[in-house]
C-alpha cells in the first residue's frame, strides 16, 4: 500500500506514534533546534488556548503530576490565571523534586501549590489532568487513583493533557482512569487514543502543534495509522469511458443453506463497491431460494465438490469469498481450501474461520496468494493467541497467517504481515446488528474482485462499511447497508472531481 509509506502527505496527518516514538520526537526536535523548554511551554500554551476556546473563566483545578506532563499543567495554569481565571494547583509530591524543565517551569508560577488528594477538588469548576499522561505504565494507586476517582464521581467537566491519567498510550487500556470531556494531545495521536476503552475516556481530541518540526516524522517511520480516505483513495478503482463489467472484476461467493440470507447480503455489497459481476455458488437443493430473490446477482449451482472444483477453475473469476452463512462442517473446510490453492484474492470470514479451530496452522499453510480474514472477537480466539492489547494481536496474527487481519469491532484494527496497521474510527454502534460482518466482507470482496491489493482493500472496506451506517442512522439493518454505498461514494469522490475541474483535468 505506497499511499501509506511515510513520506506521503496522507499517511504523514493520519500516522500513529508510540509512546516511545512520540520520546524520540522530543529528542530530535530539541536535536533540531526546538528546546525542551519551549516544546512544553508551547504544549501548556496549546492546552489553556483550548479551554479559552471552550469555557469563560471559572474556578480551574490544575492536577500536577511529579513528570513532564505536571511540567505542562503548570505552563497552563500560569497562562490562564495571567488571562484573569482563578486558577489553583495541586501537586503529587513535592515542588522541589520536580526536574528540568518541569522544574523551571513551576518556579514561574507565583501562587499556592496544594498536595493533591480528594478534599482539592471542592469548589473546581474545571478540572484539569496533568497528572501522568500517557507514559504511565502501572495502575493508578494512592492519591493520584483516589483524586481522580472523586473528580469522576462528581459533575466536573475534566481536561486531560496528553491522555486521562491512567489510559496507556499504546494499548487504550485503562488502569484506574476517568472519563475527560477534552483530551490535548500533541504532534500526532497515539493507538490509545482511537483504541476501546481509551477513546471513550478521551472525549474529544486536539492534536496541538507545539513546534516539533514535521521532518521528524520521516526519521520515526510510524508504522500504525488512523483509517482516512486519504490513505487509499487514490487506489481505488474509477470506472472510465473503456470501462466494462469484465474489466471490473468478477465476484464470488460460497453460498451456504439452509443460512442463505448472509451470503446474499454480502453478493449485493460486492456489487455495490464496484464489482462488474457478481456470483453465488451454491448447493443444487439450494438453487431456489437464491434464485427467487436476487435479479442482478447470478446464482451458479453445484451438486458434488468436484463441481465446486471446477467452478474455481481458470480465470472466469478474479476474487472469492466464503464463511458468511456457510455452516461449521466438513464442506466448507474443503471449500477454503480449495479457493486458497488457486492463488487469487479470498477473503475468509465467519464459519470458514471457525473451521480451523483445530487446526489453525492448517489455514496458515495454505494462504498463498493476498488474502483477507475479517473474525470478531470470538472468532479471532478460537484461531489467533488471544493475549495482549488489540493492536499487537491483530500484527501478530497477520504476521502469522501471512494474510491481511481484520479484528472487528468499534475499534476494528487491520493489520498486513508487515507490520503496517490501521485504526478504524468511524463506525457507529449501530454496526452490532446481525449480518453487518456479512456485508463488510462483501464490500472487501467487491474490491479485491476490481484488482485493490489486500490491504487497501480492508482499510477501504472498513471505512465504507462505518460510513454506510452512519448515513443511515439509528434503526439500521444490515441489509440497508449495500444500498448506502452510491451516496459514500459519490461524497468521496466529488472533491476529486472538483479538484481535477479545477486543473482541467477530464
Amino acid at each position: 500500500m505506497n499511499r501509506l509509506s511515510s513520506g506521503s502527505e496522507a499517511s504523514s496527518q493520519s500516522a500513529l506514534l508510540s509512546v516511545r516514538q512520540m520520546a524520540e520526537a522530543d529528542r530530535l526536535s530539541v536535536a533540531a533546534g526546538v528546546s525542551s523548554f519551549e516544546l512544553m511551554g508551547n504544549a501548556g500554551a496549546a492546552v489553556a488556548h483550548e479551554i479559552e476556546a471552550r469555557w469563560a473563566p471559572r474556578p480551574l483545578l490544575v492536577l500536577c503530576g511529579p513528570g513532564n506532563n505536571g511540567g505542562d499543567g503548570f505552563v497552563t495554569a500560569r497562562l490562564l490565571a495571567e488571562a484573569g481565571w482563578p486558577v489553583r494547583i495541586a501537586l503529587l509530591g513535592s515542588r522541589f523534586s520536580l526536574q528540568d524543565e518541569a522544574r523551571r517551569h513551576a518556579q514561574r508560577w507565583n501562587g499556592e501549590v496544594e498536595a493533591l488528594s480528594p478534599s482539592v477538588l471542592h469548589g473546581a469548576e474545571l478540572i484539569v489532568d496533568a497528572l501522568f499522561g500517557a507514559g504511565l505504565s502501572r495502575p493508578l494507586e494512592g492519591q493520584a487513583l483516589d483524586t481522580l476517582a472523586a473528580a469522576g464521581r462528581g459533575c466536573v467537566p475534566i481536561v486531560a493533557i496528553d491522555t486521562p491519567s491512567g489510559v496507556m498510550g499504546d494499548t487504550g487500556a485503562a488502569l484506574g482512569a476517568v472519563a475527560a470531556v477534552l483530551t490535548v494531545t500533541f504532534f500526532r495521536k497515539k493507538p490509545g487514543h482511537l483504541l476501546l476503552p481509551g477513546r471513550d475516556l478521551c472525549g474529544e481530541v486536539v492534536v496541538a502543534d507545539i513546534g516539533t518540526p514535521e521532518s521528524v516524522l520521516d526519521a520515526l517511520t510510524p508504522l500504525a495509522f488512523e483509517n482516512d480516505p486519504a490513505l487509499w483513495l487514490a487506489e481505488l478503482p474509477r470506472a472510465q469511458a473503456d470501462t466494462n463489467k469484465h474489466s471490473r472484476g468478477h465476484a464470488l461467493i460460497f453460498g451456504g443453506y439452509p443460512m442463505a440470507g448472509a451470503a446474499r447480503m454480502a453478493a449485493r455489497a460486492a456489487a455495490r463497491a464496484g464489482a462488474g459481476l457478481t456470483t453465488i455458488a451454491v448447493p443444487d437443493r439450494a438453487l431456489p431460494v437464491y434464485a427467487a430473490t436476487l435479479n442482478s446477482i447470478m446464482v451458479h449451482p453445484w451438486v458434488t465438490p468436484e463441481d465446486f472444483g471446477h467452478l474455481l477453475d481458470g480465470s472466469r473469476f478474479s476474487a472469492w469469498l466464503v464463511g458468511p452463512g456457510a455452516g461449521v462442517n466438513k464442506d466448507t473446510f474443503g471449500h477454503v481450501l480449495a479457493m486458497l490453492a488457486t492463488g487469487r484474492p479470498t477473503v475468509i470470514d465467519a464459519d470458514a474461520l471457525t473451521v480451523f479451530q483445530d487446526d489453525p496452522e492448517s489455514l496458515d499453510r495454505a494462504i498463498r496468494g493476498p488474502c483477507v480474514l475479517t473474525p470478531h472477537e470470538g472468532e479471532f480466539r478460537r484461531i489467533f493467541d488471544p493475549a495482549g492489547d488489540k493492536l499487537t494481536r491483530t500484527r501478530a496474527a497477520a504476521l502469522r497467517c501471512a494474510a491481511v487481519v481484520v479484528l472487528k469491532g468499534s475499534d476494528t484494527v487491520i493489520a498486513a504481515p508487515d507490520g503496517r496497521a490501521i485504526i478504524n474510527t468511524n463506525a457507529p454502534s449501530s454496526l452490532s446488528t446481525a449480518g453487518s460482518g456479512d456485508v463488510l466482507g462483501g464490500i472487501i470482496l467487491g474490491l479485491l474482485a476490481q484488482g485493490v491489493p489486500a490491504f487497501t482493500a480492508a482499510a477501504a472496506g472498513v471505512w465504507l462499511h462505518g460510513a454506510a451506517a452512519v448515513e443511515f442512522g439509528p434503526g439500521l439493518l444490515a441489509e440497508d447497508l449495500p444500498d448506502l454505498l452510491p451516496a459514500v461514494f459519490r461524497r468521496l469522490y466529488r472533491p476529486v472531481e472538483a479538484r481535477h475541474a479545477r486543473n482541467g483535468i477530464e
